[in-house]
C-alpha cells in the first residue's frame, strides 16, 4: 500500500509540473504576439494609407478568386432597336403602342408627334424588359406595314465583371482606410487618412454610378418607334454617309439656297431702282450739263509783242 502511495504521489506531481509548463509557454507566447503587432504596426499607418487596400486573407484559409459566370444566359447584353410602320390612324396607334409597352412591364420615354392630312407622323420611345424585346417588336410590327426594323446589341459582360472587381477592392479599400483612421495616433495622420478616406469613397461613388447606369441599359431596352400616316413621308437626311461628297452636297445646297435668297431680294428692289433710278439719273444729267455751260473758260486774245528796242 506504502508503494502504490508513493507512485501516486510521485505521477500527481508529474502532472502539475507539466501543466505549470505548459501555462507557462502558453503565457509567453501570447504575451510575445501582441508586442510583435505592436513593434510591426509602429509608425506605419501612414505607409498603409497610401497602398492599396485590400481585407488579408483569414490564415489556413484558400482564397482561389472564382471565375465569373460568362454563359449565354448570364451575359450582360444592352438591345437597342428601330421599327418603322405605316399605319392607317397615327393616333390610334400611338395609343395601341402604349398599351403594348404597358403591357410588357415598360414605359414610354418620349413621344412626339405632328398632325397632318394623311402625312400624319409620331416617333415614341420606349423602354422595355431585355426578356420581351423580341415579343413586343413582333407586337409592333403587326400594327401595319412595316417599313424599317433595325435591331443593334452590344455585349458589355466584360464592362460588368470587372466594375464588380474594381468595386470589390475599392469597399476593402475604404473599411481599410477606416479601420486605420480609427488607429491614427496624431494629428497629421488623422487628418491624412480622413482625406484618403474621403477620395477612396468617391472613387467607389463613381464606380456604383457606372455599375447603375449599364444595369439600367441592360435590364431595360429602348426601342424607338416611328408611326407614318398613309401619305406621310420618310425623310433620308440621316441615310447620307459623312464625308468630302456629303459636305460638297450640303455646300451645293447652301449656295443654291443662298442665291435664291439673294436673286429673290433683287426682284424685290427691281421696281424700286427703276422708279426712282431713271428720274435721278435724268436731273443729274441736266445738272451737270447746266453746270459745263456756265463754266465755258473765257478765250482772251494775246497781247502783242512789242518791239525791243535795239
Amino acid at each position: 500500500m506504502r508503494k502504490r502511495g508513493i507512485i501516486a504521489v510521485s505521477l500527481a506531481g508529474l502532472l502539475l509540473a507539466g501543466c505549470g509548463a505548459g501555462s507557462s509557454d502558453s503565457s509567453e507566447n501570447t504575451a510575445a504576439k501582441p508586442a510583435a503587432g505592436r513593434a510591426e504596426g509602429g509608425g506605419a499607418l501612414a505607409d498603409q494609407a497610401q497602398q492599396e487596400g485590400g481585407a488579408a486573407p483569414a490564415p489556413g484559409k484558400d482564397t482561389t478568386a472564382q471565375a465569373p459566370d460568362l454563359r449565354i444566359d448570364q451575359r450582360s447584353i444592352i438591345y437597342t432597336g428601330s421599327i418603322t410602320v405605316r399605319v392607317k390612324n397615327v393616333n390610334d396607334d400611338a395609343a395601341k403602342v402604349t398599351g403594348i409597352a404597358t403591357g410588357a412591364g415598360g414605359f414610354v420615354g418620349g413621344d412626339e408627334r405632328h398632325s397632318g392630312d394623311g402625312s400624319s407622323t409620331a416617333t415614341i420611345k420606349l423602354r422595355i424588359p431585355a426578356d420581351k424585346f423580341t415579343a413586343v417588336v413582333d407586337q409592333l410590327a403587326a400594327l401595319g406595314d412595316e417599313e424599317n426594323r433595325g435591331i443593334n446589341t452590344e455585349d458589355v459582360t466584360e464592362a460588368v465583371v470587372d466594375l464588380d472587381a474594381r468595386i470589390e477592392v475599392q469597399k476593402a479599400r475604404v473599411e481599410s482606410g477606416k479601420r486605420l483612421l480609427a488607429e491614427a495616433k496624431s494629428l497629421d495622420d488623422l487628418v491624412m487618412l480622413e482625406r484618403e478616406v474621403a477620395t477612396r469613397e468617391s472613387d467607389m461613388a463613381s464606380l456604383e454610378a457606372k455599375k447603375r447606369r449599364l444595369s439600367d441599359l441592360t435590364s431595360l431596352s429602348t426601342i424607338t418607334v416611328i408611326l407614318l400616316g398613309p401619305n406621310a413621308t420618310v425623310s433620308d437626311d440621316g441615310d447620307e454617309p459623312p464625308g468630302f461628297l456629303s459636305g460638297l452636297s450640303n455646300g451645293w445646297n447652301a449656295l443654291v439656297a443662298s442665291l435664291g435668297v439673294l436673286l429673290t431680294v433683287l426682284g424685290a428692289l427691281l421696281p424700286w431702282a427703276i422708279a426712282l433710278g431713271l428720274p435721278a439719273w435724268a436731273v443729274l444729267h441736266l445738272i451737270r450739263r447746266y453746270r459745263r455751260r456756265d463754266h465755258h473758260p473765257v478765250v482772251t486774245p494775246a497781247a502783242e509783242a512789242s518791239p525791243s528796242s535795239s
